[in-house]
């Protein structure tokens, strides 16, 4: 099987990083509306109850939120995809490691796409909390 091709999830990309931050500045970075808008798109507000819908401006991704564990992680479809980021402590808390997960891609083309764009939020968010 090609890298990057699951049996149940189709096709998929992990980004990762650590950046010199407590995973809780983090967290209120990527959950406010200016973290927001660099992950899931320029207007996007995030619910918090499983089950409810988000949308975006203008043609942007909308979906239905799937998981949320205040502090560590958000799950969530993504137009015909699925999206997830995972914090996780780095360096005795005062770093931490942010994984974007997104699955359910057509194909390796939109893999390699979505690599892409998911190293460069990890850059903008990187960029943004200096």
């Amino acid at each position: 099987m090609p890298t990057g091709l699951t049996r149940d999830a189709g096709w998929q990309i992990g980004v990762s990083g650590t950046l010199p931050h407590p995973p809780a500045a983090v967290w209120d970075f990527l959950t406010g509306p200016a973290g927001l808008a660099r992950w899931l798109g320029p207007g996007a507000t995030l619910p918090t109850e499983v089950g409810a819908r988000y949308a975006t401006e203008g043609d942007g991704p909308s979906g239905e939120l799937r998981g949320y564990r205040a502090g560590e992680r958000v799950r969530l479809t993504f137009d015909d995809t699925t999206v997830q980021f995972t914090l996780r402590p780095a360096r005795e808390g005062a770093a931490t490691s942010l994984t974007f997960h997104q699955e359910r891609l057509p194909d390796a083309a939109a893999r390699e796409r979505q690599r892409a764009h998911w190293k460069a939020v990890l850059a903008a968010v990187a960029e943004a909390l200096g």
